[in-house]
């Protein structure tokens, strides 16, 4: 005798909300890492391996970390560090000029860093990645004026970038 079909189709993979987390999560990441590459000298390689390995889903204290999407993180961090120069000229110029980005916080050097590399080379709309690193830097300073900040120098980056989009 067969097993009864089953009367619920189950979906294949993640749900679109799913999807949605996962890319918030492998930006949040990409910031972490590109924060880590920079503080600790670590090759993108190191950090990439570390991330995917031990961070993606980790459990730390109780807490269980968000599951991040692979593909964006590694074509994020990649691209920040391809196209770096570009990408800091363009925050440079969104910057206040007596705010060079090497005078900022290097949280917020790392999360220009990696939202520039969605908006040089990457496919989602500039108003998604701007609205999704605001969230980071409230993730990241939850009391303070830096997702503004962010969000004036990111509007900046997205125009500059992709004005075609605006």
């Amino acid at each position: 005798m067969s097993e009864p079909a089953d009367p619920v189709p189950r979906p294949k993979g993640p749900s679109r909300e799913e999807k949605r987390q996962m890319k918030s999560a492998a930006r949040l990441f990409a910031v972490q890492a590109l924060f880590q590459m920079e503080a600790s000298g670590q090759t993108i390689d190191a950090v990439r391996r570390e991330f995917e390995t031990h961070r993606f889903g980790a459990v730390y204290d109780g807490e269980e970390m968000a599951e991040g999407d692979p593909d964006l993180f590694a074509k994020t961090i990649g691209d920040a560090v391809n196209w770096q120069a570009k990408i800091d000229q363009m925050t440079d110029r969104a910057l206040v000029e007596k705010w060079p980005i090497n005078r900022i916080d290097p949280t917020l050097r790392a999360l220009f860093r990696a939202a520039g590399a969605e908006l040089v080379e990457g496919d989602a709309p500039p108003k998604v990645v701007i609205s999704e690193y605001v969230d980071v830097a409230r993730a990241f300073f939850p009391e303070g004026r830096e997702p503004k900040f962010v969000n004036a120098v990111l509007d900046h980056m997205a125009r500059e970038a992709k004005p075609e989009a605006f």
